[in-house]
């Protein structure tokens, strides 16, 4: 009884002080977790002026979970050696090459991509674009078919359609006769068709896994975690990479229902040991099994006179190194940024760093889809255009089909080409690869391929975007809010 009459008694005391506490530590937390000052003062506001609901909201909504999630997930992987060394170099060999010229910024990209990503330039490489599936398939199932030894092939969907038929052909085949084959597929993916593709690979007997399979019935392409990566090599000597999956829209001379334009990289030369150093690494934490031996990593010849580095990112140990490549790229353009992306949800930082090098006077240009695949994006990314207009940036929207193109350019000179959009999704919680390369001869050809989208493509104007009905602005302001979601 003393201590029911106690507690009858004390509890205000007792519940008021455990909100202080709870208040206490929730200050704390954004204190030392946020690094966004702006961001941080705004949970500080609301979890003092509106206690409960604010502390409940912070732990629901302030937190960001994904990073945590990704350590606890990958703390087992581990790294993959790369046995191709001897075409490795660092910032010196682009001061030869640029130095002297015009391009004397390139090293200091160089310098800076080296120390953000711990990973040397190689030189001795050729990157051949290809336009569309049209392109693109038949010269990656042309590779397939003559393959000797080994086929690694990861991607984020492989749809069971017309042509993921071809290649789920191609790659049984490539098995019979000896060839060892791996394929790997986003556990989400997987699911944009069905039956999905890898039921069938593992009949046919092909070593099929699904990266991070999801328990939930249905595709859901807003979840986290997901391997957004599209990486070929045959016998460890050529691969591709770039941003197309294997799905039938893909292929514009098939008349598709849905149709995407998109494009591809044929590599050859010493780089291909990065493509296959990022899918042995995934391969090994999915399977838990290591690939080793020449028919993986044989000895890579130079190819060209290109110098390439491969730069994994992901919510793991490789967090916001891409992010901050395309910020470096951003600061030390001196003569033109071009880029080209199918979603376009930069963040505060690399809006500002877009801003600061238009006003020093460097070009940049950027092309959006005119329409886009998701409704929900394009609002959101709508709303930002206004402000990077308005400091004389120009913006180009392409005509349909849908362009699910991935390109930035520097000075004509230096790009940057993989699966990464100008979003969070992929700057922060999706696993993605890309390659920055020096070689005039394909920014010649980036060159030649973007005049001819934009040859077509209508110029969006700061009148255009101002003018717009106030309904639709707050729509797209509303979605913005939501666009590190998105």
């Amino acid at each position: 009884m003393i201590i029911l009459d106690f507690l009858s008694t004390a509890w205000p005391h007792i519940a008021t002080l455990t909100i202080f506490l709870a208040i206490l530590a929730t200050a704390v937390h954004i204190l030392y977790k946020k690094r966004d000052s702006r961001a941080a003062a705004g949970w500080l506001g609301l979890v003092w002026f509106v206690p409960v609901l604010g502390v409940c909201l912070y732990w629901m909504f302030g937190v960001n979970r994904i990073k945590r999630r990704a350590k606890l997930r990958f703390a087992g992987k581990q790294d993959v050696l790369l046995p191709e060394r001897e075409a490795a170099v660092f910032s010196s060999f682009i001061e030869q090459m640029y130095g002297e010229g015009d391009k004397r910024n390139l090293v200091q990209l160089s310098r800076m991509t080296d120390k953000l990503t711990r990973q040397p330039l190689m030189r001795g490489n050729r990157v051949t674009p290809l336009i569309n599936g049209d392109q693109a398939y038949p010269r990656m199932l042309s590779c397939i078919e003559a393959a000797h030894h080994s086929i690694a092939l990861c991607s984020y969907i492989f749809d069971n359609d017309s042509w993921g038929g071809r290649f789920r052909s191609a790659l049984r085949d490539a098995r019979k006769r000896g060839v060892e084959v791996k394929v790997l597929i986003d556990g989400v993916g997987a699911r944009y068709s069905f039956p999905p593709i890898t039921w069938g690979l593992r009949r046919d007997g092909v070593d099929a896994a699904d990266f991070l399979k999801t328990m939930l019935p249905w595709r859901f392409q807003y979840l986290n975690l997901r391997n957004h990566r599209k990486i070929l090599v045959i016998d460890g000597r050529v691969g591709f990479t770039g941003g197309m999956n294997i799905r039938e829209g893909n292929c514009l001379a098939d008349n598709p229902s849905r149709p995407v334009q998109d494009l591809h990289f044929f590599i050859e030369g010493p780089v291909v040991a990065e493509l296959q150093r990022a899918f042995a690494e995934d391969w090994t934490f999915t399977t838990r099994k290591v690939l080793e031996g020449k028919k993986w990593y044989p000895h890579l010849e130079p190819q060209g006179e290109g110098v390439a580095r491969g730069i994994s990112d992901g919510p793991d140990e490789d967090f916001d190194k891409l992010r901050r490549v395309i910020l470096a790229a951003l600061a030390t353009a001196q003569q033109s940024i071009s880029i080209i992306t199918p979603y376009f949800l930069p963040d505060g930082e690399l809006v500002s760093a877009l801003r600061i090098a238009s006003l020093r006077g460097v070009a940049i240009e950027i092309l959006l889809p005119a329409v886009s695949n998701l409704r929900m994006v394009k609002w959101a990314s709508d709303a930002g255009l206004e402000e990077l207009l308005q400091e004389g940036c120009r913006i180009f929207l392409t005509k349909p089909p849908f362009d699910h193109s991935k390109i930035m350019m520097v000075d004509h000179t230096w790009v940057l080409l993989g699966s990464a959009n100008w979003d969070s999704r992929s700057l922060a919680l999706n696993f993605e690869f890309n390659l920055e390369c020096y070689d005039y001869q394909l920014a010649e050809s980036i060159a030649l391929v973007l005049q001819e989208k934009k040859a077509t493509a209508r110029e969006l104007t700061l009148q255009e975007i101002i003018s717009k009905s106030p309904i639709v602005k707050l729509r797209n302001r509303l979605f913005y809010l939501f666009s590190p979601y998105l």
